[in-house]
């Protein structure tokens, strides 16, 4: 898979990090734990962008788009159908997968709750967002459960520790 990562890093982002390889990491553990593993695997181009921004930006976004007047760890906007998932393997243009946009401070406050490092909650919620654009969601128990599943295996993929257990 040639993994086409547009990564847009705002200056409160901590520039000592490399976002980049970071979120290219979380998106491939989180394609191998997706029902689209041969998504890996494809001569077609995958691409898939990330905006680490501020919560006055990820709190506009959430108002505009979700009717949520406040601002989100991270928000997704996923721009392949189903259909188009399913297909991935045949010839065809850039699989466009979509936006994930993560908010820095109220990335910063979770991680410091959480007592983790803000790279590897920033990583959880790549891969969060990452199954969100390959259709994953988590509004029913059983649908919640899966996907808190796929997110901890690609995580341990990345040697994170599993956050629902940290967190417990």
């Amino acid at each position: 898979m040639t993994l086409d990562l547009m990564l847009d890093a705002d200056e409160e982002w901590d520039s000592s990090t490399d976002w980049a390889r970071l979120a290219e990491a979380a998106a491939r553990a989180a394609i191998a734990e997706s029902a689209f593993p041969r998504l890996a695997a494809l001569e077609r181009p995958v691409e898939l962008s990330v905006v680490l921004t501020t919560d006055a930006e990820v709190h506009a976004l959430n108002a505009e788009w979700r009717g949520k007047d406040r601002p989100t760890n991270v928000l997704s906007f996923p721009q392949a159908e189903a259909h188009e998932l399913a297909a991935a393997d045949t010839p065809g243009p850039e699989l466009m997968l979509g936006d994930i946009v993560l908010a820095r401070e109220t990335c910063a406050r979770e991680a410091e709750e959480k007592s983790i490092s803000l790279e590897h909650h920033a990583a959880h919620l790549m891969v969060h967002g990452t199954l969100h654009l390959l259709g994953y969601d988590h509004l029913e128990d059983d649908t919640a459960e899966d996907m808190e599943a796929r997110e901890t295996r690609a995580l341990a993929r990345m040697g994170i520790d599993n956050p629902y257990e940290v967190a417990a």
